[in-house]
């Protein structure tokens, strides 16, 4: 069976004569455009509970798919290719693939919570298991023969005692197939597999590394004009004046809608330079708090609601002698997405109906967002996805497509809208401040006691988008509320202990604007759990791996930690280790997460070097465990893990919003850096795959461990304990003086 992936070239008289509609996608670098519908075929049906919603068989042998899931990097567009071919029995070069288009995709929700493979790969996979066992049911009437004398190969239905067979267009025509999707319907026995788990290459990558690729930075309509929204000095100020004047030589329009601000003109750079010289008056304003008090301000807030999210064992009981009992407070700073590339989005709306061409994970989500505050019923706007720069989670994609929305509606006509680097820094929503204090003892080299207390801004229940800034300034109608993500997931150990309480002090507000940013909350979580559980060994003096395996019986939790300490070569003794007095101190830590205690199994060590006089840290390798079940591609979920740890290092390493009390002030790559390439560290990934359970996410949960792994590591070659993100080289030479 064909098993290479190639991208999809195919004309209009192609798919007219084929009878099927289909939509060639930026997949090769060509342009996005919705050809015709053959007049013999009926219309789409978007109803996720059918197969025509996903699988459209077309007179030319080939196969469409229709995936509501969008592609931002994670290896979507072949992972669910795999997944059809392979349930379908059909080349992967047969089946052509569409994406994130409300017109013609399923609404399969959000690209987000790792959940393109596990919920949306899973539900294409029963609509191609059900479309298959169709197919060979006409084939069985066609040829006479009982259903289970028959397989499906290569696009046709074959006797399984070998001959010729039926092609799929043959058998199904230019019909639909009329089928719910049955989630009964039998599933492919993965020891026959031949798609699924192999390392197929990525269809996108070709164009990407030509610079032949269309994202949607690239993107142009016939007629469009280019804007740039002119942000407040600070945060919560409010328009009071602007001189048109100030820009006439220009010839730029100014569009003006209460205190949102832009300028229209018929290139980009005359935007950027209207933009830039538009004279306007804002009021003053200094609503942040004091960063340096961030922490504290958290814990003070008079506006808070308790939680109890988790209460085991009985609570109150005396601790044995000769129980240690420990407490710490665990910090991680607000933080950006960081894209590389500052949002942009294309609109072209009118009277009558809205098209967005969009970099969103949200497409259909947001389409009632947009209709919302358009004032345009919700089937009269189309979103439409192109690749931008990678988010995971929710940068400024969104808020740019809203802001040429807007200005489009005014000037009736095709709008582009550039973020700049200062837009993308400044404005785009972040990930939220957390802080954790955790409590416990330990005795008999096991927990007794855990107590966590996390403070966390809640999510509004409800809400569809985060709320957005255009709208917002422009007073247009749309849900307002706060919305970070599942963020109090994992603040409880998936080790055995005597009693456990976890409860959550819910912020009504955030410094700023939160939004989810790659696997929200879990990373700080993680960091304090994981950290804890190393303080808990230390004062009990047991090496940290076997204290963690003496508290777990999950068989599988087991496995990452005892592979990735093989993959360490690691040597059992208590931290911190014999070598913290060296100008350069070494050590080893390690991690482990359950992710959301249901989904991935990941287990992280570190080996690190430490510059006692400097305080800079280096990762010098990581080792890292995966086990997320049945593994679609392996070359996908190693880049797919990379990323994670690499993206996360950064995080842990370096990066930290810095703001005043009226706006943010790391707006540029040198008041926020991030990793670079000469610091990234060796990588050991083991992949575990288990082939007869269930796929799991890949795109979050390596991200959680990475830094408990890095403190532990650190605390184990100095003695000094790190609980504040980022690990700068000041923090580390303060923690050095608390410790001397």
């Amino acid at each position: 069976m064909a098993a290479r992936a190639r991208s999809s070239h195919f004309s209009r008289r192609a798919l007219l004569k084929s009878g099927a509609l289909t939509v060639a996608f930026a997949l090769s670098g060509q342009r996005v455009e919705l050809f015709a519908q053959g007049a013999s075929r009926a219309p789409r049906t978007l109803d996720p509970n059918q197969v025509d919603a996903f699988l459209a068989v077309n007179g030319d042998g080939t196969v469409t798919v229709f995936c509501g899931k969008v592609d931002l990097g994670q290896g979507l567009r072949i992972a669910v290719r795999q997944m059809a071919a392979e349930e379908l029995g059909i080349g992967v070069d047969k089946l052509k693939y569409v994406e994130g288009d409300t017109a013609i995709t399923p609404n399969q929700g959000r690209t987000s919570g790792s959940s393109g493979i596990q919920r949306g790969g899973v539900q294409i996979r029963h609509a191609a298991a059900t479309a298959r066992k169709a197919l060979i049911e006409l084939a069985a009437q066609r040829l006479n023969v009982n259903p289970d004398d028959l397989i499906t190969l290569d696009g046709k239905v074959r006797p399984k005692a070998g001959g010729s067979g039926i092609g799929f267009p043959d058998l199904i025509g230019e019909r639909r197939f009329d089928l719910k999707i049955d989630p009964q319907a039998p599933l492919k026995d993965p020891a026959t597999y031949s798609i699924v788990g192999e390392p197929l290459p990525r269809p996108d990558v070709p164009a990407k590394c030509t610079g032949s690729h269309i994202y949607v930075h690239d993107f142009t309509v016939p007629g469009m004009l280019h804007a740039r929204v002119i942000r407040p000095p600070a945060i919560g100020a409010r328009l009071v004046s602007v001189d048109e004047s100030s820009i006439d030589d220009l010839g730029a329009k100014v569009v003006r809608i209460k205190d949102f601000l832009a300028v229209v003109t018929d290139d980009e750079w005359t935007a950027v330079r209207a933009a830039r010289g538009l004279r306007a008056q804002w009021s003053e304003w200094s609503g942040l708090p004091e960063q340096d008090k961030l922490a504290a301000t958290l814990r003070t807030d008079p506006n808070i609601t308790d939680e109890v999210l988790v209460k085991r064992g009985t609570p109150g009981s005396p601790l044995p002698e000769g129980a240690k009992t420990v407490a710490a407070s665990y910090f991680w700073p607000m933080q950006s997405h960081a894209s590389l590339g500052p949002s942009c989005a294309v609109a072209d709306v009118r009277a009558d109906g809205a098209t967005i061409w969009t970099a969103s994970q949200g497409t259909h989500g947001n389409r009632t967002t947009f209709a919302r505050f358009l004032g345009l019923p919700p089937e009269k706007v189309r979103l439409i996805y192109l690749d931008g720069s990678g988010c995971y989670g929710m940068n400024g994609h969104e808020d740019a497509a809203a802001d040429a929305a807007i200005v489009s509606r005014a000037v009736g006509r095709p709008v582009r809208v550039q973020w700049s680097r200062e837009d993308e820094h400044g404005w785009d929503p972040k990930g939220p401040p957390q802080l954790l204090d955790i409590s416990g003892a330990v005795g008999g080299g096991r927990i007794l006691d855990w107590r966590t207390e996390m403070w966390l801004p809640q999510a509004t229940r409800g809400l569809p988008n985060i709320p957005l800034l255009g709208p917002e300034a422009a007073g247009l109608d749309q849900v307002r509320g706060l919305n970070a993500g599942l963020i109090s997931q994992n603040g409880d150990p998936p080790y055995a202990a005597d009693r456990v309480e976890v409860l959550v002090h819910w912020l009504k507000d955030a410094p700023l604007r939160p939004a989810p940013l790659r696997s929200p909350g879990k990373p700080a979580n993680i960091f304090a759990v994981e950290s804890f559980m190393d303080e808990l060994a230390a004062v009990a003096g047991i090496d940290p791996v076997e204290f963690r395996l003496r508290g777990l019986n999950d068989p599988r939790g087991i496995e990452v930690i005892k592979r990735t300490a093989a993959l360490m070569q690691w040597q059992s003794r208590p931290s911190p280790g014999p070598g913290k007095e060296a100008s350069i101190a070494h050590g080893r830590g390690m991690a482990y997460v359950h992710y959301k205690h249901d989904e991935t199994y990941v287990a992280m060590g570190m080996d690190v070097a430490v510059e006692q006089a400097s305080g800079k840290i280096k990762v010098e390798r990581v080792a890292c465990a995966h086990d997320c079940g049945q593994i679609i591609n392996p070359d996908g979920v190693r880049a797919q893990i990379e990323g994670c740890i690499l993206q996360t290092l950064s995080r842990v390493l370096k990066e930290e919003v810095k703001f005043d009390r009226s706006r943010v002030l790391s707006v540029d790559w040198s008041s926020y850096p991030i990793l670079t390439f000469a610091e990234a560290p060796k990588l050991d990934i083991e992949l575990i795959n288990r082939r007869t359970e269930p796929p799991l996410g890949v795109g979050e949960a390596a991200c959680t461990p990475v830094g408990a792994a890095l403190a532990n590591a650190v605390y184990d070659a100095t003695g000094v304990r790190l609980r504040t993100i980022p690990f700068t080289s000041e923090r580390v030479r303060a923690a050095y003086g608390k410790s001397s």
